[in-house]
């Protein structure tokens, strides 16, 4: 790690007033935390791994504090490493900051043929903890199976049900996938029974001398799978407001609510028809003008349907959860028990082609079984499901669908708007955004909605490649658009303060007229009001802070701000030494103050932007 790029943490985490996903920080003044086990293992286990601090004190505001004897803790702090299972390889440092030594300790996350990650003196139960948010959290035992599952191939899908037999699946789901296999692969199967067929692709298997379904026969091919596996289902519950719980206008808790049963490929058909009876018509902004479609693409639903049935945990640990649909006015939520499974990160998804399946034996069969009334079959290509569901949501113009793997369950999010709606358009146009790539105004537009891309996160929303990708973010940041922080893998892009205030871009184009969003719309692309500059914003700070000093939160009630937009204008303002922070960042008592009332704010120099706020 460079000395710039420790500065750029601190600073954050002043701003931010705590530790993050990332980062966390500890006084270890004259020796190493009791339980930093805690955070080594956590941050082993977490995707892309964190930041250890050590010599700053979290309560006085991350004031560099300094460590006694940075070389007995930077030694000390290695032994520990070697006392994780498997050992950590951290790359440890030391780093002079305000006259202070601070050690670092960079921790990659462990292969997953090696989690979890456990410190040896507590054990697998006790000693596993994972990162969420800014805190350290003990993984569950079915967490810790799933992660150990996750080392080889899981066989769940292959149990026999003992207690079923061959008559309980389904006639004609049986006929489907037996007449394809033997005209696909008539050396194999074309000779061969009914029975010899369902075991030889494992949908039978010999259990006390007789055939018997697998769990992954019943569930492809079943009757009525539940008889067997009663919450191997799917349940789905439209909400009328934006979160569970929350009552309609007339005092209904939920406008639609049903569980779905059956074998796989008929809960993909009548969730599919739920989804139909629920959504409504939009109006999206393309090329040629406005088009009305469906809230969700038919393909994009279809796909995350099967991912979820498809790759859900069969273990006997979640055998009793379903796999979970909701739909809110805002959003629709798909949840599976078990997160991803393999080297396949969330990064990865729509991007890389890379195939990592949890049931091999239940995608095979899907990969075979038509869907009833249809010559298509329930998972047509394998590894193409959820490229093929991020490419229609771009098609229909919506944002990209949010992923998150939580070990014990992955859940996907369908955002309920337009991704280049009137607003992002004209922001777009305002900021001189004509020249640039219909990807970079897709990236532009996501970060607008507050999101904070990454080069993997970019590109599973665009389908760039890694190396486009990168291209387009530098040119963003180059253009003053974008504000990068850290670098390599851990570079993350926000919009820069001059694009969050509208500003156009150096060398940019006022009108937008290129890719999807041709400034011929007439009305739909009328300009609205230009936005307030920083300039401005940085004046009504002012005025409030004239009154005495206020927090951040006061300050963004007062301006009506969101709070990446205040803290940047803070930041810009303590830089140009204007104001200043007093108490504890994380105390509700920190407030921000006016230490000059100048009309014009000092140019801040090189050396006051690379200055630390003050505890």
């Amino acid at each position: 790690m460079e000395r710039s790029e420790l500065l750029e943490v601190i600073d954050t985490l002043r701003l931010v007033g705590g530790d993050t996903a990332a980062v966390e920080a500890k006084r270890a003044r004259k020796a190493l935390p009791t339980r930093l086990w805690e955070t080594l293992s956590a941050f082993s286990n977490t995707r892309g791994g964190g930041l250890i601090v050590l010599g700053l004190d979290e309560e006085e505001g991350f004031a560099v504090t300094g460590v006694a004897d940075a070389a007995k803790i930077a030694s000390d702090l290695g032994s520990l490493c070697g006392n994780m299972e498997p050992p950590v390889r951290a790359v440890i440092q030391t780093h002079e900051v305000e006259g202070h030594l601070l050690v670092t300790a960079e921790v990659p996350e462990v292969s997953t043929a090696n989690k979890p990650c456990f410190y040896k003196g507590a054990g697998l139960t006790n000693g596993a903890f994972i990162r969420v948010a800014d805190r350290d959290r003990k993984l569950t035992g079915y967490e810790v199976q799933l992660l150990l599952s996750g080392r080889g191939q899981p066989r769940d899908d292959l149990r026999a049900v003992e207690e079923a037999s061959p008559t309980d699946l389904d006639a004609d789901l049986v006929s489907g996938l037996v007449g394809r296999l033997r005209r696909a692969r008539p050396r194999v199967f074309a000779t061969a029974s009914d029975e010899e067929v369902l075991r030889r692709v494992r949908a039978l298997v010999l259990h006390g001398g007789r055939s018997v379904p697998t769990v992954a026969g019943l569930l492809a091919l079943g009757a009525y799978p539940q008889e067997f596996l009663p919450q191997a289902n799917l349940t789905f519950v439209v909400y009328p407001g934006l979160r569970a719980g929350q009552t309609g206008p007339g005092g209904e808790r939920f406008l639609d609510n049903l569980a779905v049963d059956g074998p796989v490929p008929e809960m993909i058909q009548v969730a599919y028809a739920a989804f139909q009876r629920n959504m409504r018509r939009r109006s999206i902004i393309t090329g040629l003008g406005r088009q009305d479609v469906w809230e969700y693409p038919e393909t994009a639903l279809r796909e995350a349907l099967v991912n979820a049935l498809a790759h859900r945990d069969l273990s006997s640990a979640s055998l009793g959860t379903p796999v979970q649909v909701e739909m809110y006015p805002d959003r629709l939520v798909i949840r599976n028990p078990g997160g991803l499974y393999g080297p396949v990160g969330v990064d990865d998804l729509g991007v890389e082609h890379i195939s990592s399946t949890r049931n091999e034996v239940l995608l095979r069969l899907l990969e075979e079984t038509p869907l009833p009334g249809t010559d298509r079959t329930v998972a047509e290509n394998r590894g193409s499901g959820i490229p093929t569901m991020v490419a229609a949501l771009r098609e229909a113009g919506m944002d990209p669908p949010i992923f998150h793997d939580r070990i014990a369950t992955f859940q996907v999010t369908f955002p309920n708007h337009s991704l280049l709606d009137d607003d992002i358009v004209d922001w777009l146009r305002g900021i001189g955004a004509g020249d640039l790539s219909n990807t970079q105004l897709l990236g532009l537009a996501r970060m607008r909605r507050g999101e904070v891309l990454s080069n993997g996160s970019f590109r599973s929303g665009t389908g760039l490649d890694s190396r486009v990708a990168g291209a387009e973010l530098r040119d963003l940041v180059d253009r003053g658009l974008v504000h990068q922080t850290g670098t390599r893998g851990a570079a993350r892009y926000t919009l820069s303060v001059r694009a969050e205030e509208g500003l156009p871009s150096e060398g940019g184009h006022e009108t937008v007229g290129a890719g999807p969003i041709p400034a011929e719309q007439g009305d739909a692309l009328a300009p609205r009001s230009r936005r307030r500059s920083a300039a401005e914003r940085h004046a009504q700070i002012r005025k409030a802070l004239q009154e005495g000093p206020r927090s951040r939160q006061e300050l963004e009630a007062l301006l009506s701000l969101q709070p990446a937009s205040v803290l940047r204008h803070l930041r810009s303002m303590h830089a140009a030494g204007e104001v200043e922070q007093t108490g504890s960042a994380r105390s509700p008592k920190g407030r921000w103050r006016l230490i000059t009332t100048s009309a014009t704010p000092p140019t801040p120099t090189s050396a006051s932007r690379n200055a630390p706020l003050p505890p």
